[in-house]
Formats: structure tokens, C-alpha cells, sequence
């Protein structure tokens, strides 16, 4: 069973992080015609500014959030596909609507690839809702938001 606790990433954790981003996103590659933004990231930087949070020992899934004045950017979501299945992702994302709470931030935004389409049937389920769908340069994205209560 992974650990389910949710912690800030260290430098230690950086394989880990560049590890199940990759093998999360790779699959992508051949959709969507270019490398997922997500595997492109600088994840040093990332973690240094406190924006990296990952799950399980070892380290199955991973969140990173920017905090903005009017709400909580989720950049990227990211689980293990030996971990699919086992809620990595549902912790994950209520870890995210706690973290806003906690920020006092009344939404969460975020974005995917238009072509990314098992996104666009979780999303909703968690209670994101379309706002738009817009080209930022080579990428076909749909953005969504979550009020929270």
C-alpha cells in the first residue's frame, strides 16, 4: 500500500519526480505530436520554489501548484501507471483543494491537452468545470476551474 501522506519534494526526491512525470506523461508523446509540457519542466526549480508535492515511498504520484492572488494553478498532476488505480490521483487532487482552502483561495485552475481526452472525463468528476479552450503555441488546451465552498 502507498504511503498516503502528501509532502513537500526535496532535492532527494528529483529522480523520483522526473521518474513518474515521465512515465505518466510519455505515452502522450505520439498523440499529441510534442513533449508533454509537464516533462519539459525544470523540476530543480520547481521543487526549490515549494511547488513540488509527492505521495508513496517510494514516490508514486506527485502535484505541482503555483498559489496566484484569486486562486491555486494545479501546473501538473502526475501518478505512476504501476499506481493507477490505488487513489494516488483522488489524494492528490483533494490534497490540491485542501492546499487552496488552507491558502484561502476560493478556485483551482488548470489545463490540459485537448487530445489528453482520459483528463477531460476525470476532471468533472471532481468538480471542475470548462472555461475555455484555447492554442498556446504548439499546445491545444482546455482550461478548466474549480470553485470551492
Amino acid at each position: 500500500m502507498d504511503d498516503v501522506r502528501i509532502r513537500p519534494a526535496t532535492a532527494a526526491d528529483l529522480p523520483a519526480v522526473k521518474g513518474v512525470t515521465d512515465a505518466a506523461y510519455r505515452h502522450y508523446i505520439a498523440r499529441i505530436g510534442v513533449v508533454p509540457q509537464p516533462m519539459e519542466a525544470d523540476h530543480a526549480a520547481e521543487v526549490a520554489a515549494g511547488r513540488v508535492f509527492v505521495t508513496g515511498e517510494p514516490v508514486t504520484g506527485l502535484v505541482v501548484i503555483e498559489a496566484h492572488a484569486d486562486h491555486l494553478f494545479l501546473d501538473s498532476i502526475a501518478v505512476h501507471p504501476d499506481a493507477h488505480g490505488r487513489g494516488v490521483g483522488r489524494r492528490l487532487l483533494e490534497f490540491v483543494d485542501a492546499r487552496a482552502r488552507a491558502l484561502g483561495l476560493p478556485e483551482v485552475r488548470l489545463y490540459t491537452n485537448a487530445l489528453m481526452w482520459e483528463n477531460q472525463e476525470i476532471y468533472p468528476k471532481f468538480g471542475y468545470e470548462v472555461v475555455e479552450r484555447r492554442v498556446d503555441g504548439p499546445y491545444d488546451r482546455v482550461h478548466y476551474r474549480k470553485r470551492l465552498d
